[in-house]
C-alpha cells in the first residue's frame, strides 16, 4: 500500500491504553507501511519510548502534547492513572479536555509538514473531541475501544443512559441488549452507582462517548471468534462498523501454568485471528484489510467532493 499516507492517533492518559494504541500502530504500520504518529504529553510519550527498542521502526512517531497537571489540581508531574489517588482520576479526565487546542495545533503542524491530510485520527473513546477536531481539519476520526466488546457495549450504554437511577430494583435492564439480561447495581463501581448526569464522572463521561458516536467507525481490541455476541451488540447499538482488531499474543507470559492451561482454548482462538499465512487469513487480519479500505475510500470520497466544489 503507498507508504506516504500516514495516521494520527491519541490514546487516553492510561499504560492500559497507550500499550494497545502502540500495539495497533505497530499492526497498522507492519501491513500497510503507513507512517503513525501517536500525539501524548511528554511523560507519557517518554513511557511509550521506553518500551520499544532503539532501533523500532522510525515510521512510528511521537508527539508531544503540552500539559500541566498542578493546573488542574492534580500532583505534580501526574500525567496519567499510574499512582494517582482514586479520588483524582476524575480531575485527570476533566484535565484532559485542555490537550484539545493543543493536538489540533499539532494536527495542522503534520499536515503543513506532511503536505497533505492525515489518513485519519484514530482516538480513544475518552477522547470523544477529537472527532470535531478531524472535521476541523478536514480529515475523518475513528474510535478506537480498548477494551472488548461486551465490556464497552455495557459501559457506553451504562453512562450514556444511567438505567439503574430509574428504578428501586437492584436489578435493571440495560438499552442495547435483549430485554431478557439484567443487570445487578452491585456490578456498578461506586462512582457508576452514584451518577446522577451531573455529577463529575457523568459530565465528562457522557459528551465523550456521544462525540464518538460521530465517528466513522470504531476499532474494538478484540476478536470475532470470542465475542461474536458483544460485537453483535456493539454494531446495532452504534450504528456503524466495528472492526476488531487484535494484535497477535505473546508467545511468552507471566501468567501460571494453570491459567495457561484454562486459557488455551482462548489462546487459539486468537492465533486463528491472526493468522496471516498466504490464503489463511484471520478474522482480525481481515477487519484490518476491510479498516484500511474503508478509510481509503473516505479519502476517495472527499477528494471528489473536493474536486466538485472547485469546479463549481
Amino acid at each position: 500500500m503507498g507508504s506516504d499516507e500516514y495516521i494520527v492517533m491519541l490514546p487516553y492518559m492510561a499504560h492500559g491504553h497507550l500499550i494497545p494504541f502502540l500495539a495497533l500502530a505497530r499492526q497498522i504500520q507492519r501491513t500497510t507501511g503507513f507512517t503513525i504518529t501517536i500525539a501524548n504529553t511528554a511523560l507519557n510519550i517518554q513511557y511509550l519510548r521506553s518500551t520499544i527498542s532503539t532501533d523500532s521502526n522510525s515510521s512510528i512517531r511521537f508527539a508531544e502534547l503540552p500539559f500541566c497537571s498542578s493546573d488542574h489540581g492534580l500532583p505534580p508531574n501526574a500525567e496519567n492513572t499510574e499512582n494517582l489517588p482514586p479520588n483524582k482520576i476524575v480531575n485527570l479526565f476533566h484535565a484532559s479536555l485542555s490537550l484539545k487546542d493543543p493536538f489540533r495545533r499539532l494536527v495542522r503542524d503534520i499536515i503543513d509538514q506532511e503536505g497533505r491530510l492525515p489518513l485519519c485520527i484514530i482516538s480513544d473513546v475518552f477522547f470523544g473531541w477529537a472527532v470535531e477536531v478531524a472535521k476541523s481539519v478536514g480529515t475523518v476520526n475513528v474510535t478506537f475501544t480498548t477494551g472488548g466488546a461486551y465490556g464497552t457495549m455495557a459501559y457506553i450504554s451504562l453512562w450514556l443512559n444511567l438505567p439503574h437511577r430509574s428504578t428501586d430494583s437492584d436489578e435493571f435492564p440495560l438499552p442495547g441488549f435483549p430485554e431478557s439480561y439484567r443487570f445487578h447495581r452491585s456490578q456498578l463501581h461506586p462512582f457508576l452507582r452514584a451518577a446522577d448526569g451531573t455529577d463529575m464522572w457523568s459530565t465528562f463521561m457522557q459528551p465523550q462517548i456521544s462525540h464518538c458516536l460521530e465517528s466513522c467507525g470504531w476499532l474494538c481490541n478484540s476478536v470475532e471468534e470470542i465475542e461474536p455476541f458483544g460485537l453483535q451488540l456493539l454494531r446495532k447499538y452504534l450504528k456503524l462498523p466495528v472492526w476488531t482488531i487484535y494484535e497477535h499474543p505473546s508467545s511468552s507470559s507471566r501468567s501460571s501454568e494453570g491459567m495457561r492451561r484454562k486459557a488455551a482454548k482462548v489462546k487459539e482462538q486468537i492465533l486463528s485471528a491472526t493468522r496471516d499465512e498466504g490464503e489463511e487469513r484471520g478474522s482480525s487480519v481481515k477487519a484490518l484489510d476491510d479498516f484500511v479500505r474503508t478509510i481509503l475510500s473516505k479519502r476517495t470520497e472527499q477528494s471528489t467532493i473536493l474536486n466538485l466544489g472547485t469546479n463549481i
